[in-house]
């Protein structure tokens, strides 16, 4: 009988730490493509042509325009795909966007200037510090913590992303 009130106890501990966990299970259709709309502040997560989810999202602290060099605070806009996702960020979760791409290096190297890179969407800064404002990242887009483990959950490395103006 103290075997089995042991187990009991041990399978409720265990439940109840996944519960805290940051990182979610999605079991739903695939993510086949990320639309971001800077203008409209909505991002949308689709399988094929039906919309999953939709969120909307903070820009980088000069959101109107094309990211053309490093440091102008701007978010790309053209046509991208994740690339890397980062558990450890020193914002809460992160996935990656191949920002600079080939056209993004030429024109920066027109300018005589690189173009940055490091551009992912997030959400808050893990030490609590951001910007005031909507606006607040150097081009990553940002969203709710809550939202970015519903994100990091449903899209996989190598999901296509456009982001319009």
């Amino acid at each position: 009988m103290q075997f089995f009130k042991f187990l009991v106890v041990l399978c409720l501990a265990l439940g109840l730490s996944g519960c805290a966990s940051k990182f979610k299970r999605y079991h739903g259709p695939e993510v086949t493509q990320i639309i971001v709309n800077k203008g409209e502040r909505k991002m949308y997560l689709l399988h094929h042509d039906k919309v999953l989810k939709d969120y909307n999202f903070g820009l980088g602290f000069a959101p109107v325009g094309d990211k053309k060099v490093r440091g102008d605070g701007k978010t790309p806009e053209g046509d991208y795909f994740i690339d890397r996702r980062n558990p450890n960020s020193a914002f809460y979760l992160s996935i990656g966007i191949s920002y600079p791409n080939e056209q993004d290096i030429a024109e920066a190297k027109a300018l005589g200037r690189s173009p940055g890179g490091d551009i992912f969407i997030h959400g808050r800064p893990n030490n609590g510090k951001r910007r005031k404002g909507r606006d607040w990242t150097a081009g990553c887009i940002t969203v709710t913590n809550r939202e970015m483990r519903d994100i990091y959950a449903m899209v996989r490395d190598g999901t296509p992303i456009r982001i319009n103006p």
